[in-house]
């Protein structure tokens, strides 16, 4: 009894075991076919969101196109491009020349285009004369400078003081005048900038809005209501009313 039962379990044992040993490959096979099929899976995932941008990118285009058919597109007549032409042209004729343009839109360029020269002629001189005497004192500086302070020869200013603070005083003189050269410099291209903004709006007025020539204005009497805190006797006045008459 005791080598059967022996046998027994030995029998037994072999028959778990080589189970054990054949279960142990499927359970492998079975985890990379687990793991293969959620690759596919995250794949197909990646594709299925890249292809959903792609629709989207597609469809906001048709969006984009379609809005841009709907809206209303303008034509504009001979007359009102013509209009338009004479607008531009004057102003970008006052920056190539000053007073071009104002000769260009008429009426009383002849006022104006002296004026425009007169402001450049100007700032011309106001820059020379500041430029002179920054270049004469200049000179005096950087010979006090080399010198210990001296007086050069033939100096124009013999009142000024030999020494430091002479020198100090040549020295602001000289920053004065060149401020005042630089900021004619400044003058003349903003004067050249309202030229053209001149031509550009008297331009505007002449083509584009029309005021009519009839102008005019009525006076005539009428009553003005009074504070209530003021004449409580008196609730009205009288008092004149200007009525401006712009044409047609």
């Amino acid at each position: 009894m005791n080598r059967l039962h022996l046998l027994f379990t030995m029998l037994c044992t072999l028959l778990l075991t080589g189970t054990l040993r054949a279960q142990v490959p499927d359970t492998l096979q079975r985890d990379t076919t687990s793991m293969a099929v959620a690759r596919d899976t995250v794949s197909d995932a990646d594709t299925a969101d890249t292809e959903t941008r792609r629709e989207r990118r597609l469809r906001e285009r048709r969006e984009r196109e379609a809005a841009a058919q709907q809206e209303p597109v303008v034509f504009k007549d001979s007359a009102r491009l013509a209009i338009e032409e004479l607008s531009r042209k004057a102003w970008k004729r006052s920056l190539i020349l000053p007073g071009w343009g104002q000769y260009t839109n008429g009426g009383l360029w002849w006022i104006k285009v002296p004026v425009i020269y007169g402001g450049f002629a100007t700032t011309v001189v106001v820059f020379d004369f500041n430029n002179r005497y920054y270049r004469e004192i200049l000179h005096e500086v950087q010979y006090r400078l080399a010198n210990n302070h001296a007086e050069p020869p033939n100096t124009k200013y013999p009142n000024v003081a030999k020494d430091s603070q002479g020198t100090q005083r040549m020295i602001a003189a000289k920053d004065y005048y060149r401020r005042n050269r630089d900021l004619m410099v400044l003058l003349t291209v903003a004067w050249w900038g309202i030229n053209g903004i001149e031509a550009y709006v008297n331009s505007m007025l002449k083509y584009r809005w029309d005021i009519g020539e009839d102008l005019g204005f009525r006076v005539a009497p009428t009553l003005l209501q009074q504070p209530a805190a003021a004449f409580a006797h008196q609730p009205y006045a009288f008092g004149v009313k200007l009525t401006i008459d712009l044409g047609k």
